[in-house]
């Protein structure tokens, strides 16, 4: 470590260790297969791999006009019949590849927000428990005054995760109902109209 690099306390070390092992153990359990999409994405990903493809559409469109100008028979003369179907397979893969890659990187965002959410679960948890610990020190403390706190109160209790995950889905559904458009109006036809 250079003397510009700050020291981070242990716990924020460990947690940046166990992110780093969570990337690490994804891409090591990887098959060789998806070793070979991730790398076949990545480089269709690059700038470079839109000039190639530019470069390749130029060479064919001219190659078929240049032997059609030299009185040559064009290997596929316009409309392109070959390269629409080679763009079409070309398009295939591609998307495949996307999708695939795009897959196993879903894999790894859900065990993020797997660790995210057990880590606020615990966090939540820790809170309560100072809470309660905290209102347990004022009320034994003789110095301070003993009073009743009832937001200290209910914040010293534990969420239950299941009843806030229910809470979620009952607002999330509600406010689908509200966001859903009224019936249209029925069109104005003849025996529609007041006249």
């Amino acid at each position: 470590m250079d003397a510009s690099t700050p020291i981070l306390p242990a716990h924020i070390e460990e947690t940046i260790r166990s992110i780093a092992r969570l990337h690490a153990d994804h891409h090591r359990t990887a098959t060789p297969l998806q070793r070979f999409v991730d790398r076949a994405t990545a480089l269709v990903g690059r700038p470079r791999f839109i000039g190639i493809v530019t470069l390749f559409v130029f060479a064919w469109v001219g190659g078929n006009g240049a032997a059609s100008l030299a009185g040559y028979a064009a290997f596929d003369p316009p409309p392109f019949a070959w390269f629409d179907g080679l763009v079409s397979l070309g398009a295939l893969y591609i998307a495949l590849l996307i999708l695939t890659t795009q897959r196993r990187e879903d894999q790894l965002a859900q065990h993020r927000e797997q660790l995210t959410l057990e880590l606020a679960i615990l966090s939540e948890q820790k809170t309560a428990k100072v809470i309660e610990l905290l209102e347990e020190m004022r009320r034994d403390n003789p110095n301070l005054r003993n009073r009743v706190d009832e937001e200290a109160a209910a914040m010293a209790i534990p969420a239950d995760p299941q009843s806030v995950l229910n809470a979620i889905k009952e607002t999330h559904a509600e406010a689908e109902l509200l966001e859903e458009p009224a019936e249209p109006p029925l069109p104005l036809d003849d025996t529609n109209r007041g006249g």
